[in-house]
């Protein structure tokens, strides 16, 4: 698993990126409907899980672990659907369709990094970024009467802090990359 990560370093910086263009979005234009909510946070959602059922596809051939990544794909595939199906969901459902979501995907990325600790350099902002997304999920269920504009910028805070820890993991991977293909894959050590 850990060399289809260096290798897709891309996906990272791609997905982190998108990320941190949605936080922007959310306190850029802090009067955004809940439809339009609901239609960012769906989109995210399918994009973010093609890209991590990808992930556990092309682990799956390389004959590396790929479930997490493939339930985190689904989870977050179904999650944004949902949101595209019913798009006059109320606050309160979407509330907790994204809690959910965000402790899924948390508690799957933490389980990523302890599995990866020894493996791959940054392994850490993994484990980091997952227990972000469960505390957000957390948060959101313990707060449920929260106002549409706190939850847009609590969605905002949450999609530029996730989509910085990966771009940071990306980086990471990708200079974990260039070290192993100009010094060959026996005479580098992870970077830590």
């Amino acid at each position: 698993m850990a060399q289809v990560l260096i290798r897709n370093w891309w996906a990272f910086a791609l997905r982190g990126t998108l990320g941190v263009l949605l936080g922007l979005a959310a306190f850029l234009f802090p009067g955004i409907t809940l439809g339009a909510l609901v239609l960012l946070f769906g989109a995210y959602a399918v994009v973010d899980g093609v890209f991590a059922v990808v992930a556990g596809v092309r682990a799956a051939e390389h004959r590396e672990h790929w479930g997490a990544l493939l339930l985190e794909g689904i989870a977050g595939i179904a999650a944004g659907v949902l949101a595209f199906v019913w798009p006059a969901l109320t606050a309160l459902v979407l509330l907790y369709l994204i809690a959910a979501w965000s402790i899924i995907r948390g508690a799957l990325r933490i389980a990523a990094a302890i599995r990866l600790r020894r493996t791959i350099p940054g392994e850490w902002l993994l484990g980091l970024n997952g227990a972000l997304s469960v505390l957000f999920g957390v948060l959101l269920i313990a707060m449920p009467a929260i106002g549409l504009l706190t939850l847009v910028w609590l969605v905002g805070l949450y999609a530029v802090i996730f989509g910085a820890l990966l771009l940071g993991l990306a980086f990471r991977l990708r200079r974990h990359q260039v070290l192993r293909t100009s010094h060959g894959p026996d005479q580098i050590k992870p970077i830590r």
